[in-house]
């Protein structure tokens, strides 16, 4: 656990989102002594977004909390990302063995990693909800929700308030990129108790256009079973009117592409049995305000292509847990905080945008060179274990929390 600074002031806390990023923040740093306050905009406390894939580095944040073994017991210990084309030729197989020994993830379902976490924030009931916080005040130090009231002053705020962040704009000149991708993808969870490859992530392609998969996440909190996350990339456009014709469609092109998942998504017969999803790029040339600094989806939202979301919320996290315990001073903690997360964010959200075409675009000329290329480069000397540090979101890290947990290499600190 992340210990107070000796020295550091007991300081009021607005946290603004209670997501993962959220969740972790108050965790941490009402272990520091600090006095948090959560708002939050929905009525009732919950999830949102599809299944997910914990890396190496949320375990390792998960660790410091004592958290990591309940989240390996509830979800699935996954041991390799495996493409491949519909015609069943490999595009990829990136296998957490070629990082290290004993190196995996876990698929989780959003509903278990909530529980998990709502269960160890001693502060869960007081929770604000149905608040939703408009703005901020850096003179005054105050927060003003949607009716107009008045909270605080706080010493500090964190607004991790998703990709769809209402302080966000606090920051101004700050915001240097915020943009919807042009695809998307609609998704649901599937109970399937004996699927043959319990620790793969699987997708499948069809040229750029098309994108299937299928993600085993393990408990589902309420429910019996094992369960899989199944996603289907679309258009944006299509995402946002997906309707029974569409899923009628999508259906089909499933049996074309995939023909072993006909049967198991053959009972979904209304479009609003699948969640519609739409990704957000969003860069901040620097994620802090005054008093207020931006964490999660807030501050980097990214396409799902690298499965860094949720780990990065986790890190973001520590590392402002970090800094407020190693400064005493408010303003050096948190240009602590954007250091220590500015190369690796930025190297993460990169990639994110140079490889997400490559899957999700009209552009089939780019599916024809990553079925031709991407298993081949693989499998250059020295190529592995390289591209496997991509996967575990350990490329440019410049530490791991949680190191302890497991060894830690040489390549993972910065350059």
């Amino acid at each position: 656990m992340i210990g107070r600074h000796p020295g550091e002031r007991r300081m009021k806390v607005a946290l603004v989102g209670y997501g993962t990023a959220g969740q972790a923040t108050a965790i941490l740093l009402s272990a520091q002594g600090h006095d948090v306050t959560v708002f939050e905009r929905s009525s009732i406390l919950g999830p949102v977004g599809a299944g997910f894939l914990l890396q190496p580095t949320g375990l390792g944040v998960l660790a410091r909390m004592g958290l990591a073994d309940r989240a390996e017991a509830i979800g699935q210990r996954i041991d390799e990302l495996h493409g491949s084309t519909w015609r069943g030729r490999r595009v990829m197989a990136m296998r957490y063995a070629d990082r290290r020994p004993g190196c995996h993830g876990v698929g989780m379902t959003r509903g278990a990693l909530f529980e998990l976490l709502r269960a160890a924030h001693v502060g869960a009931a007081q929770v604000r909800t149905a608040t939703t916080v408009v703005g901020y005040d850096d003179r005054t130090h105050t927060l003003t929700d949607a009716q107009g009231e008045i909270h605080g002053p706080f010493d500090l705020v964190v607004a991790a308030d998703g990709a769809h962040s209402a302080l966000r704009a606090a920051c101004g000149t700050h915001v240097r990129r915020e943009r919807l991708y042009a695809w998307g993808a609609v998704w649901c969870l599937l109970r399937i108790d004996d699927w043959p490859s319990p620790t793969h992530l699987l997708q499948r392609y069809a040229g750029t256009r098309s994108m299937i998969g299928m993600l085993p996440v393990g408990t589902r909190p309420g429910h019996d079973g094992r369960w899989m996350t199944f996603y289907y990339s679309l258009p944006g456009e299509t995402v946002s009117r997906f309707d029974e014709a569409g899923l009628a469609a999508m259906k089909l092109r499933v049996a074309e592409i995939w023909p072993e998942l006909e049967e198991h998504v053959a009972h979904l017969d209304q479009a609003d049995a699948l969640h519609k999803a739409r990704y957000r790029d969003v860069v901040l040339a620097r994620p802090r305000h005054g008093r207020m600094v931006v964490v999660g989806d807030a501050a980097h939202a990214m396409s799902p292509q690298l499965g860094q979301g949720v780990n990065m919320a986790l890190l973001d996290a520590a590392a402002l847990a970090d800094a407020l315990a190693a400064q005493q001073n408010l303003d050096e903690a948190l240009d602590t905080y954007v250091r220590a997360r500015h190369r690796h964010v930025r190297m993460y959200q990169r990639m994110s945008r140079w490889l997400t075409p490559l899957f999700q675009s009209d552009h089939s000329a780019l599916g024809w060179c990553r079925d031709l290329l991407f298993d081949p480069m693989a499998r250059l000397p020295g190529a592995r274990r390289p591209m496997s540090s991509i996967l575990t979101g350990e490329l440019f890290l410049p530490s791991r929390p949680g190191a302890g947990r497991e060894p830690a290499d040489a390549d993972v600190a910065t350059p």
